[in-house]
């Protein structure tokens, strides 16, 4: 049986494909509608045999696109959209025929190696559901932020209050009955948070909805201190299917949590963390990361020492680099937390400081 290779340039509206043999000899190319009705009439015409792979360049439409292949039988193929033009032949002459010949091409001879993973439909859907309601969460940082800077410019940013909640918010405005028009204007940014906050508690009844084939990884990587509900949801969103990563050194590169590395000769220099894959991921992670500030929390020596050396922030991302892997260990594992198993011992302890100098008493 021949063995076909597809290559399909996708848009919102139509997308072109060009089809080739395992010899690399052109079979079929046209243009086709990027429905779920286009897909199958394209199947259908060009007779596409099901376990065909097709290859697709990452972007808005491109898991949209993956998922009705896969519905059909066919076998999608996301290459990341900058090694694409990285390999392209002629970077300078883009058009959606030659992209879909490069993508053909590049899938026929191997040639790619940035393959992004398609996940699940309930992994889908939990990432789905978790970026809106960030966007929406986003929205109440963006009017807090905006109502603090009409305090300030006011004259009136000596008042306290917490507008992460509905009561201050409320007193807010109640504080400021004797300048109705200042008030007014803090109005308008309240009413956004509050039609914010309602969607957010909506998402996040859909998120219980959701979570319920994964309670088990949640309840195992919620043993871990400081780390919460949206926290795990969002690890087991990203990480998707454990399995696929060889190492934990992978799941740490994966995320964006490694050094950049410069090597040539006898030199070799590290910077700063690439920051490659989901930036909430990190973003998480480093949420997460900040309990280990505490002296109760088990991560607190390695905290510590570093912070003292390198900084809080450094510090901070360290820890997250070192619960990513953690994370993954219990998953992949299937095992809870366990103090014993991170490299520190549990007290409590005393620290005696002797200091050469102090301040007199008054």
């Amino acid at each position: 049986m021949t063995q076909y290779y597809v290559g399909l340039d996708v848009h919102s509206k139509q997308s072109v494909f060009v089809m080739a043999d395992g010899t690399g000899k052109l079979c079929a190319q046209g243009a086709l509608a990027t429905t779920p009705e286009g897909f199958q009439r394209w199947q259908e015409h060009y007779q596409v045999p099901c376990g065909t792979a097709v290859a697709l360049e990452s972007g808005t439409m491109a898991f949209f696109a993956a998922r009705q292949l896969r519905a059909l039988g066919l076998m999608p193929v996301v290459v990341d959209a900058h090694e694409v033009r990285l390999k392209a032949q002629r970077p300078r002459q883009k058009s959606d025929r030659r992209d879909a010949h490069e993508l053909c091409e590049g899938l026929r001879r191997g040639l790619y190696r940035s393959i992004i993973h398609m996940p699940p439909v309930p992994i889908s859907a939990l990432r789905q559901t978790l970026s809106r309601r960030r966007h929406f969460v986003r929205v109440q940082t963006a009017e807090i932020n905006a109502a603090k800077h009409v305090l300030r410019a006011a004259g009136m940013g000596q008042l306290k209050a917490n507008l992460r909640t509905a009561t201050g918010w409320t007193k807010l405005v109640a504080a400021l009955a004797a300048q109705p028009a200042l008030q007014q204007a803090l109005s308008h940014h309240h009413a956004l948070w509050r039609q914010a906050q309602s969607e957010v508690q909506a998402l996040e009844q859909q998120l219980a909805q959701q979570q319920q084939p994964f309670v088990a990884e949640l309840q195992r990587l919620q043993t871990i201190p400081g780390v919460g509900r949206i926290v795990a949801l969002t690890v087991v969103a990203v990480f998707s299917e454990v399995e696929r990563f060889p190492s934990a050194k992978h799941v740490a590169s994966y995320a964006g949590l490694v050094p950049t590395t410069y090597q040539s000769g006898e030199r070799e220099c590290h910077g700063h963390i690439t920051k490659q894959g989901s930036g909430e991921l990190r973003a998480m992670l480093c949420e997460a990361a900040q309990h280990a500030r505490h002296a109760d929390h088990p991560l607190n020596p390695y905290f510590a020492a570093l912070c003292a050396k390198r900084g809080y922030r450094m510090a901070v991302v360290a820890v997250a680099h070192r619960l990513c892997r953690i994370m993954f260990a219990m998953l992949r594992h299937q095992s809870d937390f366990d103090i014993q198993r991170v490299g520190v011992e549990e007290g409590p302890f005393l620290r005696t400081t002797a200091r050469r100098y102090r301040r007199k008493a008054a």
